[in-house]
């Protein structure tokens, strides 16, 4: 699932693809941005770890977890 995080001074967003549950995310989101002077830290797909200062975070667009089909219907 991917994860776009839109930022107040700038119109680049960062992406963040992980394999963690829809709502385990929207958690992490939610506390973190309950506080201003917080860091948003989530982990990707690889372990690596990303880190947002909470007062320039714009929005959070949370993907699904649904799987999508791949291919060609006939």
């Amino acid at each position: 699932m991917d994860i776009k995080i839109g930022f107040s001074d700038t119109a680049r967003e960062v992406v963040v693809s992980s394999n963690e549950e829809q709502d385990t995310i929207i958690e992490q989101v939610a506390e973190a941005l309950s506080d201003d002077n917080g860091v948003l830290r989530l982990t990707d797909d690889k372990g690596r770890v990303v880190l947002a200062r909470n007062n320039r975070i714009a929005y959070v667009e949370v993907g699904t977890t649904t799987s999508r089909p791949v291919g060609f219907l006939h």
